[in-house]
């Protein structure tokens, strides 16, 4: 599968949200399987930056990348959409 990262509205607190709001796809720090997994960036693969290192990376705070598994597309889109609705 592919990865997608999404960037909600919000910043940090958001990704954080949308990341744990989801019901399909797993929370990781390692991503790839076949199963879909998600990793809010700045609080797991790059936890040790700060937001201007973060920056300087061209991460945005509340990044989310998505490891696209084998689950039903449909499925997927409606639990990000289901989590992203929760943030307002």
């Amino acid at each position: 599968g592919g990865i997608v990262t999404v960037t909600p509205h919000g910043g940090f607190d958001a990704g954080l949200a949308l990341a744990n709001g989801l019901r399909i796809a797993l929370n990781a720090s390692s991503l790839g399987g076949v199963y879909t997994k998600v990793s809010h960036v700045a609080s797991s693969s790059h936890r040790q930056l700060d937001d201007a290192a973060l920056a300087t990376a061209g991460i945005r705070p509340g990044a989310v990348r998505f490891s696209i598994g084998l689950e039903d597309t449909d499925d997927l889109i409606a639990d990000a959409t289901a989590s992203l609705d929760q943030l307002g």
